[in-house]
C-alpha cells in the first residue's frame, strides 16, 4: 500500500467525489479487476467557519486549505488540533455484459454519506462511480484481438494478453458490450485530540 503522493491529491479527489453504487446484473461476466488504497492522517491546523475553509497539515510542514461545502453541516463539531484521518479506496472492474444489442455510453454518479447522529465528529464518506460501455464490433480469435467502439472515438483493437480470458474468447459474441468501471470510495473521520 503506498501513502499518496500528496494531501492535496487527497483533497482535490475528496472536492471531485460527492455517491455512487454500482450492482452487476446476472447476465454480467467480472473480467478483472484491481483495487487500492491509501491512507492520509493529518491535523486541522485553522478554521474560517464563515468562509467554511479548514486548513490542514500537509506534507513537509505545508497547510492545505479545503474548501467545504454546505453538506458538511457538522463543521462547529470540529476543533484545531482534531485529528483528520481520510482513507482512499480505487478500484477499476471491467465487466463483459453477455447480452447482444448494447451501445457505447458513459455514466456517472455520485453522492455523500453523513456521519451518523451518534458521532458528533465532522466526517463522512464520498463515492464517485464513472462507467464507460464499448460495443464489440470484431472477434479475431487467431491474433486475440477484440475490436471496441467506445462511446466516443474511432474503433480501438484490444489485444487480450492473459492466456486463460483468451480461452474464453470463442463465447464472445459481436454485439455484446464491456463495461469499465471506475470507483472511488473516499472516507474521512475525525477525533479530538487531548
Amino acid at each position: 500500500m503506498k501513502p499518496l503522493r500528496t494531501l492535496t491529491h487527497a483533497f482535490t479527489l475528496a472536492s471531485l467525489m460527492t455517491a455512487a453504487s454500482f450492482s452487476a446484473q446476472a447476465q454480467d461476466i467480472l473480467i478483472g479487476g484491481t483495487a487500492i488504497e491509501d491512507d492520509v492522517v493529518t491535523n486541522v491546523l485553522a478554521i474560517d467557519k464563515d468562509k467554511r475553509v479548514v486548513t490542514v497539515a500537509g506534507p513537509k510542514d505545508s497547510q492545505v486549505p479545503i474548501q467545504l461545502s454546505e453538506q458538511a453541516k457538522a463543521l462547529d463539531n470540529l476543533k484545531v488540533g482534531d485529528r483528520v484521518n481520510v482513507h482512499v479506496t480505487r478500484s477499476v472492474a471491467t465487466v463483459l455484459d453477455t447480452t447482444v444489442g448494447g451501445e457505447p455510453g458513459a455514466s456517472k454518479e455520485a453522492g455523500v454519506i453523513r456521519a451518523t447522529k451518534d458521532n458528533p465528529n465532522p466526517g463522512g464518506e464520498a463515492f464517485r462511480q464513472i462507467k464507460i460501455t464499448s460495443k464489440i464490433t470484431k472477434i479475431d480469435l487467431k491474433t486475440h484481438e477484440v475490436t471496441l467502439l467506445p462511446p466516443e472515438g474511432p474503433q480501438k483493437v484490444v489485444k487480450v494478453e492473459d492466456p486463460e480470458l483468451q480461452k474464453k474468447m470463442d463465447k464472445l459474441k459481436e454485439g455484446q458490450t464491456v463495461d469499465l468501471i471506475y470507483t472511488d470510495v473516499l472516507k474521512i473521520t475525525t477525533s479530538h485530540e487531548g
